[in-house]
């Protein structure tokens, strides 16, 4: 059995992550899957817009760590340096938005690889919990980089040392997601969000993606500069000038991403 299943859907990649078994934990093979998966949606330009989620009851559990016991066990920098970390990367450099639909429980890298997707959307009875600290690690995955940024330096301290679960309501209390939805019906919902994505202007998606990455290390004028060289660069595209057609001709606007 295929541990990411990868499918189109109305030019939204989705990728579900396949070990329901092990609540979606994530050993080598899953790991360089989901790399693989990614690539092929960056690749393919009919994709514009990705859609991951975990089959069963969970989204994902974190690394499976029956793999880092044994005589054959895998190295830390090896999972970091060659699993969730390229994972990482290739969310936020891929050009099209990318939506985590966190299904059941995200745990510990499961749960930072959620965090780190563009739009990350929960079902009511999802939760989130950094489970590090559990075993004597550290938040990886980005998990002291982008857990900060979304909730505060204090609610990602206590979080990050006390391992505490985070339940889907309270998660978008703080800010850490941007939606709850209902159990019922959760997986029609969310791919009706990222089919929405996947009809707008996308390339301008692309740039506001960009933007908001390099606002993390740029200042407030490296940032003004950054917003008008990639303005120019929207309103060069053939989407912005179908937006603006749209809208004086007071009809639907067909993007297609250019």
């Amino acid at each position: 059995m295929s541990t990411i299943l990868f499918s189109i859907h109305e030019g939204v990649g989705v990728i579900t992550l396949n070990r329901p078994d092990k609540l979606n934990s994530f050993n080598r093979e899953m790991s360089l899957a989901l790399q693989e998966a990614l690539d092929k949606c960056a690749d393919d330009v009919s994709i514009r817009a990705v859609y991951i989620t975990g089959a069963g009851k969970g989204f994902s559990a974190g690394q499976d760590l029956s793999e880092i016991v044994g005589s054959s066990a895998l190295s830390m920098k090896q999972i970091l340096s060659e699993h969730f970390n390229p994972i990482v990367d290739r969310i936020r450099q891929l050009p099209k938005p990318v939506i985590a639909a966190v299904n059941g429980v995200a745990a510990g890298a499961g749960a930072n690889i959620a965090l780190c997707c563009d739009i990350v959307v929960a079902a009511q009875s999802a939760s989130f919990i950094q489970a590090f600290s559990k075993i004597g690690l550290i938040p990886d995955s980005g998990g002291t980089f982008f857990l900060p940024r979304l909730i505060g330096w204090q609610k990602a301290s206590a979080l990050a040392m006390l391992g505490d679960k985070v339940n889907a309501t309270e998660a978008e209390r703080m800010g850490m997601i941007y939606k709850v939805i209902p159990d019922e019906g959760f997986g029609s919902a969310t791919l009706q969000l990222a089919t929405t994505l996947a009809q707008m202007p996308t390339e301008g998606l692309a740039l506001t993606k960009q933007a908001l990455n390099q606002s993390f290390s740029n200042n407030y004028r490296q940032q003004l500069e950054l917003e008008d060289k990639l303005q120019q660069k929207a309103g060069d595209t053939e989407d912005y000038r179908e937006g603006v057609s749209a809208f004086v001709e007071k009809r639907p606007a067909v993007f297609k991403g250019k």
